[in-house]
């Protein structure tokens, strides 16, 4: 059934990059279908119910992967509107600027993108302004230049994290206030959107305060006419003319019918994993391996970052709400004792016993959690996983995704726990206990040891590379297939090396970058006085 055939622009995918892109071309006057294969959030008080979010997943998706041995693999995904954003900490990193260019690791290289650093900065400014990134500029000692400061101040550390912030000091590092996307305003709290909660890390936003791509982009993006957005639409399939240069169908299962639509550009953002596997679904006698993959990248170079979440366990009480205002990038490139990348330090959401309880043995009583939960520092450390052809999504023969991934470049981050560790047995802003006041760093039980599992694909990128040579590379510097005219990709899976800081910040810079080259190619231009109306 064809449903549609006149449309400029299909986006596939509502999330950082679907969304954000639908956004940018909205004031255009083009006339935009965004598919979104999940619903919207629901908004009821379980969005803020730590048993139900973390423990019982009550917005995981329920679809089944696989790993490379065929076991199950219970993905901890999301689809709605708004793509993971809608659950996401609202951590909006740049990349460093030498992150464009080829680092040396311990564990090997990281390749250098067709892009310098100086030509997304112009999006990364407006991608702050958009998603309402609170920091301090000039605090982070790896910050990249900035053409402008921050558009929001940052956020205040409550009380334990500033102790924590000043004994890092004190030790000799540049802790800095990690820059977030919620919409607080600390100067009026009492008509701040956001309330400052402890369930926002993780969680939707029961009052639509943080800054994810329903709120940002999806909501001003549909006051303008020529965009209609079709909810629990799951893209199935690309189909192609008869030279294979032009994706001519986009295959739909909606409300259990199949529909079809066409446009003069598809763009394709489903996440790194599900827009490599649509593309190996989508193959046909022109791209017998898979759509805009004749080079044989398209799923390869699976990327997620080496994730840890440790706790710090004290014997004072840990008071505070929102605890994610705090990082350390001293380690992000080298230190005076090592010469290779370690990574970047910061913060998840507070724990409580129920979110322990969801990776704890079955025998661990609550009341033990409850404590741990009231007791601990939680830190998020990540450090780059490098680009092998032998990560991978894929498909097999029942139509299931298969992922498959070895960790690598694991020494850094060995090194980085270590780090923290010294830091942690140095603390002595404890005014009881002092230095001792620590018990410790111990691995969080919720994924059972201390990574982060296959199943955490939050950071999932470089499933379809973008690059200036068409053999090694799916896409172009532009984001559109080397192999295909009219296709386009702008989810984190163009991304040539994971960095070590969240992907999400950069996907949005990016989509507004293609953006803009898709404008000038349809020979269209953003009205201002159309962007202020959908705004106010």
């Amino acid at each position: 059934m064809n449903n549609g055939s006149d449309y400029d622009f299909i986006i596939i995918g509502s999330g950082a990059g679907g969304g954000t892109l639908a956004y940018h071309l909205a004031p255009s006057g083009k006339k935009i279908l965004l598919l979104e294969r999940g619903p919207f959030v629901p908004r009821e008080k379980e969005n803020w119910n730590s048993l139900e979010v973390n423990a019982r997943g009550r917005y995981n998706t329920k679809e089944l992967w696989r790993n490379a041995d065929g076991t199950e693999l219970h993905p901890h995904t999301n689809y709605y509107v708004g793509g993971n954003t809608k659950f996401y900490g609202a951590a909006l990193f740049r990349l460093r600027e030498e992150d464009f260019g080829e680092i040396k690791h311990y564990g090997g290289l990281s390749p250098a993108w067709p892009i310098s650093y100086g030509e997304l900065e112009p999006y990364y400014a407006e991608a702050e302004r958009l998603y309402h990134v609170h920091g301090e500029t000039g605090e982070d000692p790896t910050e990249p230049h900035r053409s402008a400061a921050f558009p929001y101040p940052a956020i205040s550390h409550e009380p334990r994290i500033q102790q924590l912030s000043d004994d890092f000091a004190r030790l000799g590092l540049t802790p800095f206030h990690t820059p977030l996307g919620v919409m607080l305003d600390e100067r009026n709290r009492q008509n701040s959107p956001c309330i400052r909660c402890s369930t926002c890390d993780g969680y939707p936003c029961l009052v639509n305060a943080k800054a994810d791509a329903h709120i940002c982009c999806v909501v001003p993006a549909l006051k303008h006419p020529n965009v209609t957005l079709l909810t629990e639409a799951k893209v199935t399939r690309l189909e192609t003319d008869g030279s294979g240069r032009e994706v001519t169908g986009v295959e739909v299962e909606r409300n259990g019918q199949k529909e079809s639509y066409s446009g003069k550009i598809v763009v394709l953002s489903a996440g790194a994993i599900n827009s490599a596997a649509l593309l190996l679904r989508s193959a046909n006698d022109k791209h017998p391996n898979g759509l805009a993959n004749g080079s044989d990248v398209v799923g390869r170079h699976y990327m997620g970052h080496v994730n840890s979440v440790l706790m710090a366990l004290s014997k004072c009480p840990n008071p505070t709400v929102f605890q994610k205002t705090l990082s350390v990038n001293d380690f992000y490139h080298r230190s005076p004792d090592w010469e290779f990348p370690m990574g970047h330090i910061s913060f998840v959401g507070k724990l409580d016993g129920d979110t322990l309880k969801a990776g704890a043995p079955k025998v661990a009583p609550k009341w033990t959690l409850d404590l741990m939960g009231k007791h601990s520092l939680d830190f998020w450390l990540t450090s780059e996983d490098l680009p092998d052809p032998n990560n991978r999504v894929m498909i097999n023969r029942d139509g299931e995704i298969v992922l498959q991934y070895k960790p690598n470049n694991e020494e850094g981050h060995k090194r980085l726990i270590k780090k923290l560790e010294r830091l942690m047995q140095q603390q002595t802003k404890c005014s009881v206990h002092g230095h001792e006041c620590h018990e410790g760093l111990v691995a969080r039980n919720l994924f059972l040891g201390q990574r982060i599992p296959l199943a955490g694909v939050a950071h999932q990128n470089g499933t379809i590379r973008f690059g200036d040579d068409p053999k090694t590379s799916a896409l172009d510097r532009n984001c559109k297939a080397h192999e295909l005219d009219n296709l386009y990709v702008v989810d984190a899976s163009f991304f040539c090396s994971s960095g070590a800081v969240n992907p999400a910040l950069t996907i949005i810079a990016n989509a507004m970058r293609v953006g803009d080259h898709l404008l000038e190619r349809m020979g269209a231009e953003r009205s201002d006085e159309k962007v202020m109306a959908a705004v106010v």
